[in-house]
This record gives structure tokens, sequence and C-alpha cells, in this order.
């Protein structure tokens, strides 16, 4: 059946059949090596070249591939922000954190739900990795909120909500990928994230505050004999808040500057991290172990997502894939604006079945030398992916931070109120892509002005 169709029809066929088999619940990474791998023996098969049936070059290129990975500078950061992120989960300083803030903010409408968006802000600074927020947050402030008389809808939608912002706000992972892959620099990057994050995130802190305004029997006001005096409130947030706010500031400070790479960064924050716990006397054998393994099991998660993604990629683009659509984008008569909408919805349609890493390194390249084409700035696009990986983790019914929620919350609450919980904040996330088309200044203003040749 191959051999009766061109190349670029068997693309087309590659990426059919791996959509269909993520969808049937295969492995994600081990599906992108074995389609690479197999239609890559297909797209370099040459009887004339090869002394036997290994004789191959997709075999070369998935070690190159591997190698690659392993010796790029850029990535060399995910392990040591992982690390940073499990050991401030792990030492229980996140807890600490919100109860600060929580005292802090009580007399704003929905105090614990600004606490928890907070909370999440800084921790998926921290981190970067969205389950673990989710989970974390999930166990720590979604109880107190409903204990506290908070409506279980609008407390869940904002544990879910609050915990994908670690995709957006820098240091991410997820845009240290993207650097890698569109060959951006990682600091232009992390600049023009800054704005948006902190623009959708103070919309769910505006959110959260004028739904309770309106209704405050969603979110009551703590009881006034639970607020302790000004004085201890001071100390817990000078305590708690300060210097984790001020080690993610170092972190992130050390990198706009130019005085460290993200590597670099990464490595101080992680060490960072250690004193802190050593502070707080929660530095223990047992949660430093944990936190090395977890790093360990997540980089090597991605790190092989990366290389089955490459493979399949190059493979993609050698049978010709990225060309069909590339002739198709430039075939239609569409105007700039037209074309970042319509890449848009494939972007979010395809965050359904997708993880962020897989959209990233199989579809993102697909759109990259469109770029140029229609005149777009590509860190103006990578910041319109990153808002827009947001909606797929809260898209109904494949909302992957609802079901992290679920999983840790179990019988306590239903699937279904929490998608209920979510679709304002869904909603929220793509006003915040609107505001970012009409003003493109959001996300270009602050590399511009810093990088300024």
């Amino acid at each position: 059946m191959l051999f009766s169709l061109t190349n670029p029809e068997v693309a087309i066929l590659m990426m059919g059949l791996f959509l269909f088999a993520v969808l049937l619940g295969f492995p994600i990474a081990f599906t992108l090596m074995a389609m690479g791998i197999g239609f890559g023996y297909y797209a370099y098969y040459d009887p004339a070249l090869m002394d036997h049936i290994f004789d191959n070059r997709i075999f070369s290129l998935f070690v190159k591939n591997t190698y690659t990975v392993m010796d790029n500078n850029v990535l060399t950061a995910v392990p040591l922000f992982l690390f940073m992120g499990y050991l401030v989960e792990r030492a229980g300083i996140v807890s600490k954190l919100f109860f600060a803030i929580r005292l802090a903010a009580h007399r704003v409408p929905a105090s614990m739900a600004v606490a928890a968006l907070i909370t999440c802000t800084l921790f998926s600074t921290a981190t970067g990795i969205i389950g673990a927020v989710v989970t974390l947050m999930g166990l720590l402030a979604w109880p107190a909120m409903v204990k506290a008389g908070y409506d279980k809808k609008f407390a869940s939608g904002v544990i879910c909500a609050g915990g994908c912002l670690g995709i957006l706000i820098p240091p991410s992972i997820m845009l240290i990928v993207y650097s890698v892959i569109a060959q951006l620099s990682p600091l232009r990057l992390f600049a023009a994230a800054i704005f948006p994050g902190l623009l959708l995130a103070s919309l769910y802190i505006a959110y959260a505050i004028g739904r309770a305004w309106i209704d405050p029997s969603i979110a009551p006001k703590p009881k006034t004999a639970d607020i302790p005096p000004r004085g201890e409130i001071l100390k817990e947030v000078l305590v708690s808040f300060v210097p984790l706010f001020g080690l993610i500031m170092l972190v992130l400070g050390t990198i706009l500057a130019g005085i460290a790479t993200p590597a670099e960064a990464a490595a101080a924050g992680a060490f960072g991290a250690i004193l802190l716990s050593w502070f707080y006397k929660t530095l223990k054998w047992q949660s430093f172990k944990e936190s090395v393994f977890l790093t360990a099991k997540t980089t090597a998660m991605i790190m092989w997502l990366f290389i089955g993604s490459w493979t399949f990629s190059s493979v993609f683009s050698y049978l010709g894939g990225h060309e069909i659509f590339e002739h198709f984008f430039t075939s239609i008569e569409i105007n700039t604006w037209q074309f970042l909408i319509i890449t848009q919805i494939i972007i979010f349609l395809l965050g359904w079945p997708l993880e962020w890493t897989e959209i990233l390194i199989i579809f993102v390249p697909i759109f990259l030398p469109l770029l140029e084409v229609f005149d777009v700035n590509p860190y103006f696009f990578a910041m319109l992916i990153a808002l827009n990986l947001q909606t797929s983790f809260l898209t109904p019914p494949m909302a992957m931070s609802a079901y992290y929620l679920k999983g840790v919350q179990k019988k306590n609450v239903e699937l279904m109120e929490i998608f209920a919980g979510i679709m304002p904040f869904l909603g929220i996330v793509i006003f915040a892509m609107f505001l970012m088309y009409m003003f493109p200044g959001i996300a270009l203003w602050l590399p511009e002005t810093l990088f300024a040749d």
C-alpha cells in the first residue's frame, strides 16, 4: 500500500496513524519513536546503499537525535528547574506560603482563592510542572476553601486554572523547549512571557474578587476570630513569602540581566531551594531523595518525548509533510490575522489528545517557516502558543488539570463540577489571547526594551 502512495501522502498517513494510536491510549513517547523509525525505514529505504536490513539511515538519525538532546546546553536547565520545584514542594514551603498569603489577603473578597492563585503563580514559576502544582494545591488549598464554605465549582476552577500558569510564566520549561525548537533566544522568550503571564494571573485574581463581590455566598469571608494580630501576619509574610519570592526574582533577574545562562540560573535556584529547606528546617533525607528521583523520572520522560518527537518530525518533514501545510497556507488568500487565528484553532484542537511537548516539536515546526511569509514576529507567535496551551489543560472533556484534581479529591468532587468551575477561566484565557492580538506590545515591549540592538 505504501508503495502506491506519494511521499507526502505517506506523511499524512503517518500523522493520522499517530493520532489514532494516541487516542487508543498508546504511550506517546514510544508511539512517536515507533512511528518515526517505522516510517523512517520506508523513507530512507534504498537497497543499493544497504548491506543488510539494519543498514538504514533512520537508525543513525535516531542515535544522532538522542545525542543532540543529551548534548544541548539549553536543555540542561530542565532537570535543574525540576529539582528546584520538587524540593520546594517536598519541603513544605508551599503550604507555608499559602498560609501567609491567606492571612495577608483576609480583607479581600475571596481571600483564600486569591491566596491560592498567588501561590499557584509563584509555585508554577518554581516548578513549571502543571500536574505537580494542581495536585499539591488540590491537596492543600482546595480542602481549605471547601471547609471555609467556598463553592466547590469555584474552588475547583481556581486550582485548575492557577496550576496551568507554569507553562507561561518564566522560567518556564515549555519556553526552554520552545527556544530549542524554534532557535530563539530563551532570554527574549522569558522577557516576552512576563507581562502575558502576569496579565493572565491578574485576570484570574480580578475574576475571583469580582465574582465573590457579586455573590459573597460562593466565597465567605473568614471569621474575625480566625485572623491573628497584624504583627503575626507580617511575620508570616516575611518568613514565608519573601524568601521564596526573592529566590524566584534572583533566578529570573540574573537570566534577564544576562548575568547567567538559564542552566546556570537553574543551578543557583536549585541550590537556593536547598538553603530554603534548611532555613525552614524541613530539609530531610527522604524529601531530598524523593526530589532527586522525581527529577530524574520527569527529565527522562521529557527527553524521550523530545527524542521521539524530533525523530517523528524529521521523517515527517523528509516525506514532505511540512510542504503540504505550507502549500495550503500559501495557496489560500488569507491575511496575517487570519493565519494566526487558523493556527491557534489547530493548536487548540491538538491540545485535547496531545501533550504540549508533541505539539511543540511536531506541529509548531510546520508553522515556523510561514511566520516570515505572513510577517509574524516569532516571539509574538511563541506567546500566542504559550497562552493557547493553557486552554488544552482547561478544555473539557480532555482537560488534564481537571483529572489531576479529581485524582486527589476522588469522591469529594464530581468531574462535571470541576468542568463547570473551569469554564469561566477558560473564557479568561481566550480573552487574554484577544488582548494580546489587539495589543502585541504586551508580549513584545519588554524584550525589545531589554535587548534593543
